[in-house]
Order: C-alpha cells, then structure tokens, then sequence
C-alpha cells in the first residue's frame, strides 16, 4: 500500500515539473492534446489486457465526454498557466480543489460537518494570499491557475454524480480520449511552426506514460484497497512535493507570501479530506 501510495505522492507530485519543462518549446494545447489522446490510447489497451470492455451505454459516454472536457480541460489551462506560473505556486492553487468541491456539495443543499466548513474557510484565505502574483508569477498565469482549479472541481464533482462506466480504467480510457480529441484540433490551429527541444519531449513523453498511465494505476489500485482517507492524503502531499522539485530542479524561489499561503492550503485542505473526504476523490482523477 505504502509503494502505491509514495508513487501517487511523487507521480502526480512531479507532474507540475514535467508540464513547465514541456511548454517550453510545445504549445500547450498541442502537448495537451495528443497527451490524452496517446494516454487514452495506452489505457484502452490496459482495458483489453486486463479482459474489461469499453463498451458503454449512451449516456455514460455523453458524461465521460463532459467529464473530458472539464478535467483534460483543466489540464490544458494548467499547461498555459505554467508559462507565467512558478510550479509551486501552481500546484498551491489547484490544491483547492477540494475546498471548491465542498462549496458545490454545499450547494446542492448537503449538510457538512462544521469542522470541515471551517477549514474550508481557513483554505480560501490561504487561496486569496497566494491570488497576488509573486516570485515570478503574472496575475494572467494566477488567474488561469485558478481557472483550472474552478473546472477540476467541477469535472471530480460531477464524475460523482453522472453515469459513468462502471469500470474505473473504462471510464478513464473514455475521458482521455474524448477530452484529447476534442482539443485536438484547437492544438492544431495553434501549434504554429513547432520545434520541440529533446527535453520537451522526454517531459511529454512522461506526461503520458508515468503520469496518466502509471499514476492512475497505482491510484485506481489504492482505491480498492486503502482507506479513502489515506488515500485522499494525496491532495496535500502533491503541493509539498510539487514545491520541492521547482526549488531544486526549476531554481524557483519561495517568499514569504507563498510560505504562509501554502502553509495555510495545505493544513486546511488536509483538515478537509480527513474529516469529510471530498467528492474529488474519484478515479477520473487519473487523468492529471
């Protein structure tokens, strides 16, 4: 359990790194795209190793399509705003995604307990600390940071509530999928003269393989066999390592505002998932 769970921790934790290193010399809906659509590829592939089937009813595509626009979505926002965005930084900002996903349960009317309200209100006073640009970061890439945040939550938030396929690996074959094809040919229109540096590539070629594909194995596999509230330790443990890796390998810089603020997202959002584990907490995650 222990190996699975370090592997989310470092897998998704890095990802941020790889995405900065990718956007260097790939457009970003050009890498995006092909990202899921290739990922989704390997993943349909895991499906008919493991005997599954992708065969799914009408409705559950239509959801796996609306869900692959909200969640490779937001991925495609992450990859613009790390332009502009410290990785550290950025990963401070989707940390919340959580916290966004409890307003919406609250807005369907569902009682919560009190201590996970607070946190809640804690965590979005860290958010509004870290919303000033610093350390590098533009108010354009912030803003997109927490645009991507905005559409992550709603895409865990309505995977729990739509029909999806009943087998986690099907349903995020059909998320990639979709949500790469329908990028794609935005990726196209944009991508202008491409020349992508050979570590652009490699970071891509992570992108891909370790961090959709082996990522989300090890995440669907601790689902079925950890506690969801060990599980969930993810959501706060990604920030920290996330922060790390810019510092060593990006020469990223950490001031004061963004200490306290990530100081503030990371104890709240871990108050919040180990009282009331959130909606987000959804194998469609996998697609990050």
């Amino acid at each position: 359990m222990w190996t699975a769970l370090w592997t989310v921790y470092l897998i998704w934790g890095s990802t941020y790194l790889f995405i900065a290193i990718a956007v260097r010399t790939i457009p970003p809906l050009a890498a995006v795209s092909t990202r899921f659509i290739l990922a989704g590829a390997i993943m349909a592939a895991v499906v008919a190793r493991r005997g599954g089937t992708l065969r799914v009813t009408r409705r559950a595509f239509v959801s796996c399509a609306l869900i692959g626009i909200l969640l490779p979505g937001a991925n495609a926002v992450l990859f613009y705003a790390e332009r502009d965005t410290p990785t550290g930084l950025a990963s401070l900002l989707i940390a919340s995604v959580p916290l966004w996903v409890v307003l919406m349960r609250l807005g369907t009317g569902e009682r919560l307990p009190g201590a996970t309200l607070a946190g809640v209100g804690v965590g979005f006073a860290g958010v509004a600390v870290l919303l000033r640009p610093s350390g590098g970061a533009t108010a354009v890439g912030v803003g997109l940071c927490l645009v991507s945040s905005l559409m992550w939550a709603l895409g865990s938030f309505l995977s729990a509530r739509l029909e999806m396929p009943k087998d986690a690996f099907a349903a995020t074959t059909w998320v990639m999928l979709c949500g790469g094809v329908a990028m794609l040919p935005f990726g196209i229109a944009t991508a202008g003269s491409v020349s992508p540096s050979t570590e652009s590539i490699l970071a891509w070629l992570y992108l891909v393989t370790i961090g959709s594909v082996v990522g989300f194995t090890a995440y669907t596999w601790l689902l079925a066999n950890a506690p969801l509230a060990t599980v969930s330790t993810y959501a706060y443990v990604n920030p920290v390592v996330a922060i790390l890796l810019g510092v060593v390998f990006l020469g990223e810089s950490l001031d004061v505002q963004i200490l306290v603020g990530a100081a503030i997202v990371v104890a709240s959002v871990a108050v919040v998932v180990r009282r009331e584990p959130p909606a987000a907490t959804q194998p469609e995650e996998g697609v990050r």
